[in-house]
């Protein structure tokens, strides 16, 4: 399960993005989360009854982001949250950001 992983440093000039295969394997586990056409990131739009709702969720998505070294792009709009993961430093998806994706999946507000 991905929720039990930790990420991992990915800063190595030889590390890759992950292929389509490999993005649809790891997507299995967190099929809520969109990949873009360009297999460079995923996302998610979350929906809440309120701005203060929205926000409790962000400082909630901050903690495991924080807690990972990995950060997701937030957008917030009210009472939607719209999240983008994605490996800057490679250009494209790694592990990293399914990870993340199956931790703010467990979420709750």
């Amino acid at each position: 399960m991905l929720r039990n992983k930790k990420c991992t440093a990915c800063e190595d000039k030889n590390t890759k993005p992950l292929s389509r295969e490999e993005v649809s394997k790891f997507q299995e586990e967190v099929s809520k989360w969109n990949v873009s056409p360009e297999n460079t990131f995923i996302s998610r739009e979350f929906l809440f009854d309120n701005f203060v709702q929205s926000v409790a969720f962000i400082n909630k998505v901050a903690e495991i982001a924080e807690g990972e070294g990995h950060h997701p792009d937030i957008h917030c709009f009210y009472n939607r949250v719209r999240l983008e993961l994605s490996t800057h430093s490679i250009s494209g998806l790694s592990e990293n950001d399914f990870i993340v994706a199956s931790k703010i999946d467990t979420v709750s507000i």
